[in-house]
């Protein structure tokens, strides 16, 4: 008679699960980094198409290594292209509230900037007279 050894997932359907979750998580992350650097690879600006085009079969016909080689060699410059970025989409964000709320500048404030670029010679004092014409009456 024969006894068969027990497989260690059922001794520990608990450490099964775990494994399981384990698994998903890496497979996860692993796709979420492999977009991640796709997308880097399109928006980067410094690099010509051909070197775009290299980098992505690269990244797609060897993954596991593509992927790592792009890390090491490319790595540093994709946190400076994010931060870029974000501060290119908080400037638009900004303008956008600003030109929608309108400006609300008063009209001493704008004769006095006004009469600060007549001060500086910017204007002449003839166009100095016509914006404030214009200006008092608006």
């Amino acid at each position: 008679m024969t006894t068969a050894m027990p497989v260690a997932a059922q001794d520990y359907p608990l450490l099964n699960l775990f494994w399981t979750i384990l698994e998903l998580f890496v497979w996860v992350l692993w796709f979420f980094l492999l977009f991640r650097i796709i997308i880097d690879i399109f928006r980067s600006q410094d690099l010509s198409g051909w070197g775009k085009a290299l980098w992505l079969i690269f990244v797609i016909v060897v993954p596991f290594l593509g992927v790592l080689v792009y890390v090491i060699a490319r790595g540093g410059s994709m946190g400076q292209r994010d931060a870029r970025q974000a501060q290119e989409a908080d400037a638009a964000a900004r303008s956008y509230i600003q030109s929608a709320a309108g400006t609300s500048t008063s009209t001493a404030e704008e004769l006095t900037k006004l009469a600060a670029l007549r001060d500086q010679g910017v204007i002449t004092d003839a166009e100095f007279a016509a914006q404030k014409a214009k200006v008092l009456s608006s």
